[in-house]
């Protein structure tokens, strides 16, 4: 009777043994449905034909083999890396691989943004100027090895072009091709990009936005080869792909790529890993960088492209200007330069984007009599005024209630709304310029499916003056009607105690600038700020990032922050602020002996509660070691994480996350 060992997703450290009924073939990477208690789960076989140190009569059967192909080696290698590296169970890696197999009880269809187009014409072949062909010819000559490449070029560039054009010599000598994106909204358009490119192409499509059925006929698409183009966001790293010759991560420096539960990986790193096991070229692009990606080309690890001017010959890099953000002229918050600007856009038929990253109508209620301020009673955060219903909505945890009517601390029925959102903005515009058409692009105005995607149609359709939005519109947009950009609230993230705000604020502020002025109109952009001279601000006006990042770089190396340093971080939280001290004492002291005994480069610090202390209820903390030396710090977690393991009760929940995308 052969005995199987099969690792499942929950947080078990180790596999289970099973046994498998006669007649059934399985072997390695099989799915297999199987009993844990009282529950029926999905695992994948990862040793077959084991000797179990459970008797055979204690051990359960196999229940039942989907039908669905085994996960090929290449993909069980990876997730046992990804379990290794971030220090996760087996089981939790590997069910990322596997595809939603409820939908199997149904005929798995592939329509929508999985099918392929039907009596396709020939592919069309892209355009290139000398700087954007130079950096296809380079990726193409790398084919059938690994090589990584970081393709730095300006917005407006046109890195998606160099994209298809490789994409489509890989697909035209028999290759599959992965291309990653950050976000789900990026996925259309960038989908109707590839279909215009290369209309021959057969595309499938991996996010978590698509149904049941259509992730696994996708899935299937891909598995089988018949995909030659998988579209995704960081789910799709996974995806078996038996022709993989190329890897392209968009926007690589986006923190979106970095999975914040369960399974913390970071999907740029874990491709460039996949790239380097199936000897096969991998792209990063990014108009800005992470300084991860800069340091690894800065000293010759990745081979950097540039692309130094915009793809159309017509379009020029916007003009930027820093205002004072409290003008004696302002309205409610808009500054005079600023609606002169919009007036002078509507004049003339062109479009605006408002740039504000806060959702709801204000960020805080306030009582002018007592001080009083509107907070959320699970976490040690304050309630966000909304008027699209009217309530109090907490953005961390997502309590809500109404907005009172009078002060609930001294009775007084004057309560201000401080500082703006995307509806407040909104309104303000409206009545400023009421014949104006406008839009407002947040998560919640954009909630249901297909919402963005019919903005986006109205605004190519130039049915739209004005945008409001938040991030959602800062990168892989193409308007060529839009000509200036306002941005508001920036300064908020200076004052952020995550060591990355300022990096990610400058990527952020570039991307959105680079919106305007895409075609032949000239572009502007207007920032209101109270610090014009702010380095952030200085790299915008002279569109210079590489000087902005090498002064970050070394601002990182003085101060031993990432990338000069590797990072884990513990966090805890539980219902008393006690318990999590307790949990991270004992963490702290285990982390402490481990290093004095391993003697290696391993820096542990002391806890500390998190920047967000309390959420949803629970008192949380954390607790950061470090080292200068990646082998060091993968050395020391395993025994660290015992040890964690063997702390741990029931009172305090606790995660590690390895390479954390900030110290929140």
């Amino acid at each position: 009777m052969p005995i199987l060992r099969v690792a499942l997703p929950v947080a078990a450290e180790t596999p289970f043994d099973y046994w498998a009924p006669e007649g059934l073939e399985l072997r390695r990477g099989t799915v297999v449905r199987v009993a844990l208690g009282p529950r029926k789960l999905e695992g994948v076989v990862i040793d077959a034909d084991v000797s179990s140190q459970v008797a055979t009569e204690m051990l359960s059967p196999v229940l039942d083999i989907p039908s669905l192909p085994p996960i090929p080696d290449d993909v069980l290698a990876l997730c046992e890396f990804v379990a290794t590296y971030y220090q996760q169970p087996l089981g939790m890696a590997l069910a990322l691989a596997v595809p939603p197999l409820s939908a199997l009880r149904k005929r798995p269809r592939a329509n929508g943004e999985g099918a392929a187009d039907q009596d396709a014409n020939e592919d069309a072949p892209v355009k290139l100027n000398q700087e954007q062909r130079s950096a296809a010819d380079a990726i193409l000559a790398a084919r059938g090895r690994y090589a990584p490449f970081l393709l730095y070029g300006i917005t407006g560039s046109g890195k998606t072009d160099v994209y298809l054009t490789a994409a489509g010599e890989v697909i035209a000598d028999g290759g599959q091709v992965l291309l990653l994106v950050p976000e789900i909204n990026l996925t259309p358009q960038l989908r109707e990009r590839v279909r215009c490119a290369l209309p021959r192409a057969k595309i499938a499509t991996l996010h978590s936005a698509l149904t049941k059925s259509e992730r696994l006929a996708h899935w299937l698409q891909a598995a089988s080869g018949a995909a030659q183009l998988v579209l995704g966001t960081r789910l799709a790293i996974f995806a078996p792909l038996p022709g993989l010759a190329l890897m392209i991560v968009d926007e690589e420096n986006d923190s979106s790529y970095k999975q914040q539960d369960v399974v913390r990986y970071h999907a740029r790193d874990v491709a460039v890993w996949r790239a380097r096991r199936r000897d096969v070229p991998v792209l990063l692009g990014s108009a800005t960088p992470s300084l991860e990606s800069w340091r690894q080309a800065q000293e010759g690890r990745y081979r950097q492209l540039d692309l130094s001017r915009r793809a159309d010959p017509r379009a020029t890099l916007p003009r930027v200007r820093c205002v004072d953000n409290r003008p004696a002229r302002a309205l409610q918050g808009i500054g005079e330069p600023l609606r002169v600007a919009i007036a002078a856009r509507l004049g003339r038929g062109e479009q605006s984007l408002l740039f504000i990253n806060r959702r709801g109508f204000a960020p805080s209620l306030l009582c002018s009599a007592c001080r009083w301020e509107a907070g959320c009673p699970r976490c040690s955060a304050r309630l966000v005024v909304h008027r699209e219903p009217r309530r109090l909505n907490c953005h961390h945890c997502g309590y809500t209630e109404p907005v009172p009517a009078s002060c609930p601390s001294c009775g007084n029925v004057d309560l201000l709304p401080l500082g703006f959102g995307t509806q407040r903005l909104e309104r303000v515009l409206g009545e400023a310029f009421p014949l104006a058409r406008i839009a407002r692009i947040d998560r919640d105005s954009t909630r249901t499916r297909d919402a963005f995607a019919a903005i986006r149609t109205r605004v190519a359709a130039n049915e739209l003056d004005i945008l409001v939005g938040t991030q959602m519109l800062a990168k892989g947009h193409d308007f060529p009607r839009l000509t200036l950009v306002g941005v508001l609230g920036a300064d908020n993230a200076l004052y952020s105690g995550d060591f990355r705000a300022t990096e990610r604020l400058a990527a952020l502020l570039l991307q959105v600038a680079g919106r305007a002025g895409r075609a032949g109109l000239p572009g502007e952009v207007i920032v209101q700020t109270e610090f014009p001279d702010h380095a952030v601000y200085a790299a915008l006006i002279e569109h210079d990032y590489r000087k902005f990042a090498a002064s970050l770089l070394s601002e990182r190396q003085r101060a031993q922050l990432p990338p000069y340093t590797h990072v884990a971080l513990l966090a805890a939280e539980a219902r008393q602020r006690r318990d999590v001290n307790a949990f991270l004492d004992a963490a702290h002291s285990a982390a402490i002996a481990l290093a004095r005994e391993a003697q290696g480069n391993v820096e542990v610090f002391s806890p500390v509660p998190a920047l967000l202390a309390r959420r949803a209820g629970y008192e949380r903390g954390q607790l950061i070691v470090q080292s200068s030396e990646r082998n060091a710090l993968q050395r020391f977690l395993p025994a660290w994480r015992a040890d964690i393991l063997a702390i741990a009760g029931r009172r305090a929940r606790w995660a590690l996350d390895v390479d954390p995308a900030g110290f929140g």
